[in-house]
This record gives C-alpha cells, structure tokens and sequence, in this order.
C-alpha cells in the first residue's frame, strides 16, 4: 500500500481567533498536516526555518516586523515553499508587491477566506 506524506502547513497570523479558524479549518482536510503556527513575524520565520512547511498561510498586519518580512526572508532561503498571503489588505497594490516578491496566491480575508482549503489543494497537487 503506498501512502503519500501529508502537505505540511505553517499559519502565521497575529489574531488567534483567526488562527483558531484555520487551524479548525485544516483539521476537516486530508492530507494536510498542521506544523506550526505563530503570531509575529520573528515567530514565524524561527518557527518555519525548523520546520519547512510546504505551504505558508501568512498574515501581513503583524505585531513588529509586517508579514513581508516573513516573505522576504523565507523566500529568498526556501523559494520551493508556498506562500498565501490571507490579509485585511486586499489592495491591488499589496497583491503585486507580494507576488513579486515570491507568494503564490494573496486572498482577501473578507471575501476569500474559504477559498483556503481549495487553494492548498491546488498547491499540494503541483
């Protein structure tokens, strides 16, 4: 029987309730295992550095550095691990920004929230 590993997920967000969503969130997915999560961008990149996550699901209003410093980073390290930007800073001009500097998708908190699970499948399946 030949098992796949599971597409390892990191959450990086300075709120917990919507920490506590996703979490809940990718707990309904197959395949998808939480591997860690964090509230501040130190945090985050100590934390994704240990673990080397597939996917990254990042916030960019965060306590401290912003989430494009995560971005920056990670990215310039690790440019195979994917990055979606879930943030209240829907902008044309911040999705550009963050597509050019390394992220795969960039969802609006507001009205792309439960696209979450359909876009780490996508990611997953590449």
């Amino acid at each position: 029987m030949e098992t796949t590993r599971p597409h390892h997920v990191y959450i990086v967000d300075d709120s917990v309730p919507i920490r506590a969503r996703l979490v809940e969130m990718l707990g309904r997915l197959d395949h998808v295992k939480l591997v860690g999560e964090a509230g501040t961008a130190r945090d985050a990149i100590a934390g994704i550095r240990r673990t080397q996550p597939d996917s990254v699901l990042l916030d960019l209003n965060l306590m401290g550095p912003s989430g494009f410093e995560v971005l920056r980073t990670i990215h310039g390290e690790s440019p195979a691990i994917a990055f979606v930007v879930l943030t209240n800073h829907a902008d044309s001009q911040y999705e550009r920004a963050c597509l050019q500097q390394g992220a795969r998708y960039f969802l609006d908190k507001f009205t792309q929230f439960e696209r979450v699970p359909e876009v780490l499948q996508k990611i997953a399946r590449h």
